[in-house]
C-alpha cells in the first residue's frame, strides 16, 4: 500500500469509501456497526476528550458496566493513592483520578474484557493483548519523554493501533487464525499478504472502524498510518509526531518479541520516524524498564499470566539474525532450517539476577553454540583505566587479567570508540595486546553496552583448533551481547532497588526490617563470636515537643540530622539504622565495654554539640539523645531480648535526666522499665 501524496479531497473520499467497502465486504455481516469495542469505550474516548466533559458525565457512563466500576473503586482505594478513607463514590473516585487516568483504566480495562476471553486458533488473544498493552505503554513514556501535550491520547492509540487483526479475527468471513495459517515461509512483507489475502491490510480496516465509531483523528491517524507514514498532503499529516511516535514503540515491541502474533517478525521502520521523533534522544532502557514495570503490574492487575517475554526475545532475535542475513547481503539468503539455534546464549543472560551466576551461563552458552577455544569477558576499569577480565571460560588462569586501555589501537580501538563489534587479524595488528596476551591467529572484539555506555567486552577465539572465524558470526554474537547489556542493567537496577528496600526513606539508613534480620543473623553465630557484641539504643530527647513547636518538616529535619551523625561516628563493619520515630538503633560487633561506652558517649556528645549550634533553626530548643546500652550475654534467647535490655537501659537515661548514657549493666536488679512502658515527653 503506497502512501497518499497529493490527493484530492475528492480523491481521498473515493479511497476512504473504497476501504470501507473493501472492509465490509471481507466482514460476516458486511457491516462496520461491530461491537468489538464496547460502546460504553468508545463513549468514553470521545467524551475525555471533550474540554466540557463534566465528571458527573464519566461517572454516569462508568456507572453502567459493574465491572468497571469496581475497577475504578479498586484503583482509588489501593496503597498507590494512600488516601485516609475508603471511597464509595464513583463520582468522587473520577474527580481524584482524574480524565486521563480514568480514561486509561476503562479503555485498557473494557478491551480487555472482549479480547482475553476469546478462544482462537493460531491468533493469540492474550498474545495480542500483552502486544498492544506494551506498545501503549512505551508509547505514552516517550510522550511523556519528548512532552507531548497528551500522553494518554498517544496511550489510546497504542492501545487501539492493531485493532483491524482483532475485527479479521472475530468479525471476518476470514479470519487472522486462517491468514497466519497460509503464510507458511512467506518471504514478502505481512501488509502485502494481508492485502492479498483480505482485500485489505489491517491498518485500513482499523482506519475504517475508527471513521464508523467518529474517534479522534489523531487515533484513526495512528491505527491507519503506524506502518506507511502519511505525506504532506494527507488529512493526517498534522499528526505525524504521534504516529511516529507509536511506530517506533511498535517497532521495538517486536524487537523484544513481543509482536501482536507470534507468527511474525518485526516491522519495517519507515525512515521518517528518524525525522520526526529525535530517537537518539530517548533514553530506550529506562524506558524499557519503566515499560516492564507497568507490564507486571498490569499481570497483577488483571490476574494474567502473559507469556515469557524472555523466550519471545530469544525466538525473536534469531528470526531477526535470520532477515539480516538475507537482507544486508548480497549472497543467498539463508534458510531458516540452517540459521544456527543460539537460544541458549540469548536466554543465559535472564536466567539469574545475579551477574557471579548469568555471566559464566552466557560466556559458556556463547562458547558452546559457536565452538569457540575460549570466550572472556572484559569490564571497563575506569579508575584505572584498563580492562580487566571478570570472567573467563573455560576457567584458565586469565580472570583478573589487566590490560592498559592506553595500549589500545586499530580495530580494537575503533570497537570501544563507535560501539561496534570487530574481527581482528593477528597479522594485520601484530601490536595489539591482545594478540601478544593470547596469541590468537584471530579474535572477536564485541561491546557489551548498558544504559548506551560501553559496559565491556566479549572476547573469543580459535586459539587452539586454528579454525577461521566466520564474520557472520559477529551479528549473532552482538544480539548476545545486547542481551547480556540488558541483563546487567537489570542487575545493577535490582541491587540498587535490593538496597532501596533496606533502607529507611527519611534518614536513609537501615530500615526496621534490615535491623532485625541482621541481628537475627549475628545472634545465630556461635556463642564465642557473640562475646563481643553490642547493641545500642539512641532516643530523641522531647521530640514530641521539637514537632510541636516547629512543625513535623523540622521534626524530620532533626531526626535526618541523627541519623547522619550516627552514620559518621560509625565504623564501615558496624551497623546502624531507624527502628522507628524518633529511635535508632547500631550494632558493634567486635567491642567491649569500655569501647561501646566511649562510643555510645562520643554520639552523645557530638548530637548534644551540634544541638547546640543549630538552636536558632528550632525555636530555641536544645538538641539531644539518650542512649541504652547492652553487651550480648549467654542468657539471651534472642536479638528480642538485646532489644528489649538495650530499650530499658534508655528508659533509665530519660528517667535520669535525659541526655546521656546507661549500660544495661549499671542497672539495679529489677531496674528499668519494661519495654511497654509509656515515655511520654521522652
Amino acid at each position: 500500500m503506497k502512501a497518499e501524496s497529493g490527493l484530492s479531497m475528492i480523491e481521498m473520499d473515493n479511497k476512504l469509501e473504497h476501504i470501507k467497502k473493501a472492509a465490509r465486504a471481507i466482514l460476516k455481516n458486511e457491516s462496520l456497526n461491530l461491537q468489538l469495542v464496547p460502546v460504553i469505550a468508545v463513549k468514553l474516548v470521545n467524551l475525555t476528550y471533550d474540554p466540557d466533559v463534566r465528571i458527573e458525565a464519566l461517572a454516569k457512563i462508568i456507572e453502567t458496566d459493574p465491572a468497571l466500576a469496581v475497577k475504578v473503586l479498586q484503583t482509588i482505594n489501593s496503597a498507590a493513592f494512600c488516601l485516609p478513607a475508603k471511597v464509595t463514590s464513583i463520582s468522587r473516585s473520577v474527580n481524584l483520578l482524574g480524565v486521563d487516568e480514568v480514561r486509561r483504566i476503562a479503555l485498557t480495562m473494557l478491551l480487555f474484557s472482549k479480547m482475553i476471553q476469546r478462544k482462537s486458533g493460531r491468533f493469540d488473544c492474550l498474545f495480542f493483548w500483552q502486544h498492544c498493552l506494551f506498545v501503549a505503554e512505551l508509547s505514552r513514556r516517550i510522550a511523556s519523554t519528548l512532552r507531548h501535550p497528551d500522553p494518554e491520547m498517544v496511550y489510546a492509540a497504542g492501545l487501539l493501533h492493531d485493532i483491524g487483526k482483532l475485527a479479521f479475527e472475530v468479525h471476518g468471513k476470514l479470519t487472522y487464525s486462517q491468514f497466519i495459517g497460509s503464510l507458511h515461509n512467506s518471504s514478502h512483507p505481512p501488509l502485502e499478504e494481508e492485502k492479498h489475502f483480505f482485500g485489505i491490510t489491517h491498518a485500513e480496516m482499523g482506519l475504517a472502524l475508527c471513521l464508523e465509531w467518529q474517534l479522534p483523528m489523531p487515533i484513526t491517524g495512528v491505527v491507519s498510518h503506524h506502518h506507511v507514514l502519511p505525506d504532506p498532503g494527507s488529512p493526517f499529516y498534522p499528526y505525524r509526531t504521534e504516529i511516529a511516535i507509536v511506530a517506533f514503540a511498535n517497532y521495538i515491541a517486536s524487537l523484544q518479541g513481543i509482536s501482536s502474533t507470534r507468527h511474525t517478525g518485526p516491522p519495517q521502520l519507515p525512515p521518517q520516524v528518524f525525522e520526526w521523533l529525535p530517537v537518539d534522544e530517548l533514553e530506550l532502557d529506562g524506558l524499557m524498564e519503566e515499560t516492564d514495570k507497568e507490564m507486571r503490574a498490569a499481570r497483577q492487575f488483571y490476574r494474567i499470566e502473559f507469556p515469557d517475554v524472555n523466550r519471545l526475545r530469544a525466538k525473536l532475535l534469531q528470526a531477526s539474525i535470520a532477515m539480516s542475513r538475507s537482507h544486508h547481503t548480497s549472497e543467498k539468503p539463508v534458510s531458516p532450517a540452517v540459521v544456527r539455534n543460539i537460544s541458549a546464549s540469548l536466554t543465559a543472560p535472564h536466567q539469574s539476577l545475579e551477574p557471579a551466576d548469568f555471566v559464566p551461563w552466557t560466556l559458556e552458552s556463547i562458547r558452546h553454540d559457536f565452538d569457540f577455544d575460549r570466550v572472556l569477558l572484559f569490564r571497563i576499569d575506569p579508575q584505572r583505566r584498563s580492562l580487566v577480565v571478570s570472567h573467563a571460560c573455560p576457567e584458565a588462569g586469565e580472570t583478573g587479567l589487566e590490560i592498559d586501555i592506553g595500549r589500545v589501537s586499530g580495530k580494537l580501538l575503533h570497537c570501544f570508540r563507535e560501539k561496534t563489534a570487530v574481527l581482528i587479524p593477528a597479522a594485520l595488528e601484530p601490536e595489539n595486546p591482545l594478540v601478544g596476551q593470547f596469541g590468537a591467529a584471530e579474535f572477536i572484539a564485541v561491546p557489551v553496552l548498558s544504559h548506551c555506555r560501553l559496559a565491556g567486552i566479549i572476547y573469543a577465539d580459535y586459539g587452539l583448533s586454528r579454525k577461521p572465524i566466520n564474520a557472520r558470526v559477529l551479528e549473532e554474537i552482538v544480539a548476545v551481547a545486547a542481551q547480556l547489556g540488558v541483563a546487567l542493567a537489570n542487575a545493577r537496577h535490582y541491587e540498587i532497588q535490593k538496597h532501596q528496600a533496606q533502607l529507611d526513606p527519611l534518614t536513609r539508613i537501615y530500615n526496621r526490617g534490615m535491623l532485625e534480620f541482621s541481628l537475627n543473623r549475628i545472634c545465630r553465630r556461635p556463642a564465642g563470636e557473640l562475646q563481643n557484641v553490642a547493641l545500642g539504643f539512641v532516643d530523641i530527647d522531647r521530640f514530641k515537643l521539637f514537632n510541636d513547636r516547629c512543625g513535623h518538616q523540622k521534626g524530620d529535619e532533626i531526626i535526618r540530622l541523627v541519623a547522619d551523625m550516627l552514620k559518621r561516628l560509625t565504623r564501615p563493619g558496624d551497623l546502624v539504622g531507624r527502628f522507628g520515630g524518633e529511635e535508632f538503633l547500631f550494632v558493634l560487633t567486635d567491642t567491649d565495654e569500655n569501647d561501646v561506652r566511649a562510643y555510645a558517649e562520643r554520639i552523645r556528645s557530638e548530637i548534644e554539640r551540634r544541638g547546640k549550634t543549630l538552636k536558632p533553626r528550632f525555636r530555641q530548643l536544645e538538641l539531644t539523645v539518650s542512649i541504652g546500652v547492652v553487651l550480648y550475654r549467654p542468657n539471651f534467647g534472642s536479638y528480642h531480648e538485646l532489644i528489649d535490655a538495650a530499650d530499658r537501659a534508655m528508659y533509665r537515661a530519660k528517667m535520669a535526666g535525659r541526655n546521656r548514657v546507661v549500660l544495661f549493666d549499671d542497672l539495679p536488679a529489677g531496674d528499668g522499665a519494661p519495654a511497654s512502658s509509656p515515655k511520654q515527653e521522652a
